[in-house]
């Protein structure tokens, strides 16, 4: 019923946000929600007749801010996020290897990938792979704020993600070009940041990127540290 993931955008930071739900179950999860889409997205889960069990990060993000306070007071799911991120506030703190289970025998296989961040987490659910800012369609997250770096993304991409099958699908965190979904197979080969890329090139490729911060960096990063509840309108 529920196999494959519900993807859902925000325009203004091109977050993907993701609910799964097994097919004999209940509850769900759901990924990296971003603040003001708080009611579609409860909308969604109640529409499916589903009950939020985990509101789970990939990362503390710089470019929005989330709505996993607010979701974990309305539904009483639990929050979940990477143990390096510094989100004291989350009931679950991930470590590499930690398996997060919900519903009917589902269950969430965490990978610890850093590199855009240094706690940055993937998520393996049924053949899909939520990889946040990790691992991008075409391409991967700058490494240059929060404890980043380019060679620890490098190692985590080519190491971790790349050793998955091949038609393993990528679900990224975030998408500028319309897309919405990849497989490790086609972003070993293709990826253009990483694909043939020997790590000492990939890292110079990453080193002259010279981005601009992200706009809401310093409203986002520390609210997002509470859950986004520092930020929110009461």
């Amino acid at each position: 019923m529920h196999l494959n993931p519900i993807q859902l955008f925000d325009a203004v930071s091109s977050t993907f946000t993701y609910i799964l739900a097994g097919p004999e179950n209940g509850e769900a999860v759901i990924i990296d929600p971003v603040d003001q889409h708080w009611e579609r997205d409860l909308a969604h889960i109640e529409r499916l007749g589903l009950r939020l069990a985990y509101v789970v990060e990939t990362h503390a993000h710089a470019d929005h801010v989330t709505s996993a306070g607010r979701l974990r007071q309305l539904t009483g799911a639990k929050a979940a996020v990477p143990s390096g991120c510094g989100i004291p506030p989350a009931e679950v703190q991930f470590h590499d290897g930690d398996v997060l289970r919900f519903g009917a025998g589902e269950t969430i296989d965490v990978i610890h990938t850093p590199g855009h961040t240094a706690g940055s987490m993937c998520y393996l659910w049924r053949g899909n792979l939520f990889s946040g800012d990790t691992l991008l369609i075409g391409g991967c997250g700058r490494t240059d704020f929060q404890g980043g770096s380019a060679e620890a993304l490098y190692d985590s991409v080519t190491r971790k993600l790349f050793a998955l099958p091949d038609g393993t699908r990528v679900w990224p965190g975030h998408d500028y070009k319309g897309q919405s979904v990849t497989t490790i197979g086609w972003e070993r080969q293709h990826n253009a940041r990483l694909a043939g890329k020997s790590r000492e090139e990939f890292v110079a490729l990453m080193a002259e990127l010279k981005l601009p911060q992200p706009k809401m960096i310093d409203v986002a990063v520390p609210a997002n540290r509470n859950l986004g509840l520092t930020y929110m309108a009461s």
